[in-house]
């Protein structure tokens, strides 16, 4: 899924605003979590808030090395809204919770750094 986490890959091949608009990005409210055993890499399901625009929506996310499940309820964080469900083993996983490699490898969760309103959008 990943392309790399080489922090000193180059930049991808230019795209256009128009194509940067097209991907709609939100901060959300995460509500839930718990573990996800059956995945094949180690995983939360998670039960995040975006407002009343987008709702509650759930993601599955590869975050367990850099966040224990117990300090994920009440954190904001970011993820594309408008990406097709995706089948994670039995889970339906409705958002992209993004991220960022740390220097290991393990995902490091992307957020603001103040608390904004749910459905806010990245421009």
């Amino acid at each position: 899924m990943h392309l790399t986490h080489d922090p000193s890959a180059p930049a991808a091949d230019p795209i256009s605003f128009d194509d940067f608009l097209k991907v709609d990005i939100r901060v959300g409210t995460i509500v839930s979590a718990e573990p996800y055993p059956e995945a094949r890499k180690p995983a939360y399901k998670l039960l995040i808030d975006f407002g009343p625009g987008i709702g509650t929506k759930k993601s599955s996310a590869q975050i367990t090395e850099n966040h224990a499940l117990a300090d994920l309820p009440g954190r904001q964080i970011a993820a594309v809204v408008n990406f097709p469900p995706r089948q994670i083993g039995k889970f339906i996983s409705e958002v992209l919770t993004l991220g960022f490699a740390d220097s290991t490898g393990a995902v490091t969760l992307f957020a603001p750094d103040k608390p904004v309103p749910n459905g806010s959008r990245l421009f």
